[in-house]
């Protein structure tokens, strides 16, 4: 196609300034319209769902998403979609390696698209946590927070041609056609439930002045209480967790000087379960569910 680029500027600009016949820069353009293969894209309409819970050999939620069929004919070249999954072992501890190769899940043949707002087809795609998981072949128990799952779409054209992430460009993956064709499903911990009894908050500021408007927030089951150091070097809180308590959460709140800032958390079963800053990170969940330690 460089190629043709080439030839055909400079026979235009040939023609345009000196009035020549143009009949064989017409034909050449004859040949590279009739000699250029087009492609087609998917286009990410919307995500629904695409974080996946695990927690006590249960695997929670679902991928699911829409997708737009674009080529140059609105859509008519495309045959169907294969869509295939892949299993991505982040958390080998044991020196098991439990990747995967991407298994074909599902072909989609053109006749379950739908026509979307702007007269292109599109499909839906939804796949449970545990359907993913039986696909891939790994079982659930050696499934941890941090791995992750990866949903690849293909597209199949009439004549034979295949679109997906390996001819994937900047350009399609970017904001404008957001077509990546490849997706990923996180996998995060569920919430554990925290152990009962009295819970020990150390806090700590380098200054000695207090943490001047910092808090740590902590969530028992939807009632929030707010802890902090009004003035000094350091100091102890503590709190009670009911029994039957379901979920607990603990967020730091920022203050004037964070930099001063340092916390630790110890759980009523003794488990030192954060040890943070200086800085610690505001607006974020502190607590990390995957150990099954709270």
């Amino acid at each position: 196609m460089k190629d043709h680029i080439k030839i055909y500027l400079p026979l235009f600009l040939f023609c345009g300034l000196f009035m020549q016949s143009c009949d064989d820069g017409d034909a050449l353009i004859d040949d590279i319209t009739e000699n250029t293969t087009r492609g087609a894209i998917l286009r990410t309409i919307e995500i629904r769902a695409d974080e996946l819970l695990v927690g006590e050999n249960a695997l929670q939620g679902e991928f699911d998403i829409t997708l737009e069929v674009q080529d140059s004919e609105m859509g008519a070249l495309v045959e169907s979609v294969e869509v295939y999954t892949r299993f991505v072992d982040n958390t080998n501890t044991d020196g098991t390696d439990l990747d995967t190769e991407d298994n074909l899940f599902t072909t989609i043949p053109r006749s379950e698209f739908f026509t979307g707002e702007f007269g292109l087809p599109r499909l839906d795609f939804s796949i449970p946590a545990t359907e993913l998981a039986s696909s891939t072949g790994v079982p659930i128990s050696a499934i941890d927070g941090g791995d992750e799952f990866r949903i690849r779409f293909e597209l199949v054209l009439e004549d034979g041609r295949r679109f997906s992430f390996d001819q994937n460009t900047g350009t399609l993956t970017g904001s404008f056609f957001r077509s990546p064709f490849q997706y990923t499903a996180p996998i995060v911990c569920a919430p554990s439930p925290p152990t009962a009894g009295e819970w020990t908050i150390e806090l700590q500021d380098s200054y000695g002045d207090g943490w001047n408007g910092a808090a740590l927030v902590v969530t028992i089951d939807g009632t929030e209480t707010s802890y902090t150091l009004e003035d000094g070097a350091s100091g102890t809180r503590t709190f009670n967790v009911p029994e039957g308590t379901s979920e607990i959460a603990i967020n730091y709140v920022s203050g004037d000087w964070d930099s001063e800032v340092t916390f630790q958390v110890t759980s009523a079963n003794g488990n030192e379960v954060l040890d943070l800053g200086p800085s610690p990170t505001a607006g974020l969940q502190l607590l990390d569910y995957c150990p099954n330690n709270l």
